[in-house]
């Protein structure tokens, strides 16, 4: 098996949401974190919220179309952890890796996500039916 690049680490974790305006109050008021930003990604057709506690960071994803791969999700499973994201130095670069190893991947190429950051996905059957996304984020070192 070809050898993969270490993640720099968890970039965030993405909660499945069915109303951003209905969770949110349980995660700020109700829970105590803080709301960072609200975005839409409308290449991913979902609306992400970004919550803090210190440096830890929580996504939650509302989708804004009936056919949004999060609405396909909470119709499926319900509102929930959606997947784990990984922060890698060079998003293509882990893609090619992580093809040398035979990962199965939903993504070929990185794509446009939240906060100008590149994006790629590893399907769940890599990680014992665990979402994984890459993460490249412009805005850390």
């Amino acid at each position: 098996m070809a050898s993969v690049p270490t993640p720099k680490g968890l970039h965030h974790v993405g909660i499945a949401v069915r109303s951003l305006a209905e969770a949110l109050p349980h995660w700020t008021e109700g829970f105590g974190l803080v709301l960072q930003s609200i975005e839409a990604v409308p290449t991913e057709k979902v609306k992400v919220a970004v919550l803090r506690a210190g440096p830890l960071r929580i996504e939650l994803l509302e989708p804004t179309s009936s056919d949004s791969p999060i609405a396909k999700f909470l119709d499926k499973r319900g509102p929930g952890v959606h997947h784990l994201a990984f922060e890698v130095a060079d998003c293509q670069a882990q893609i090619t890796a992580l093809q040398g190893a035979a990962a199965p991947l939903l993504d070929q190429a990185p794509r446009p996500g939240a906060h100008d950051c590149k994006v790629a996905f590893v399907h769940p059957k890599h990680l014992g039916s665990v979402l994984a996304e890459l993460v490249e984020d412009p805005h850390h070192e």
